[in-house]
């Protein structure tokens, strides 16, 4: 505050040098790349995963079919009775 009771204006910051505002935005896009490219790479393993994953579901799905067709036709006659020693 300045003695006719107005207050003084701050200082302006001073803007940092060229090329520390250059170095900033290269590391900036250097790590927005690397994020993209991670996502991809992921995305990549992810869509090369799937048909391995489906496929296993498919032989999983036709396994337990032809477990339940084996049982109806061994207990086609109902169950078996143990009463018969």
């Amino acid at each position: 505050m300045r003695l006719d009771g107005t207050f003084r204006t701050p200082p302006q910051p001073a803007r940092p040098p060229l090329a520390s505002r250059i170095f900033f935005w290269a590391v900036l896009v250097a790590v927005a790349a690397a994020a993209l490219s991670i996502a991809a790479f992921a995305l990549w393993i992810a869509l090369i995963i799937l048909p391995v994953a489906l496929g296993a579901a498919v032989i999983a799905w036709l396994a337990f079919r032809f477990q339940v067709w084996r049982a109806r036709s061994r207990y086609r006659a109902g169950p078996p009775d143990f009463r018969r020693g």
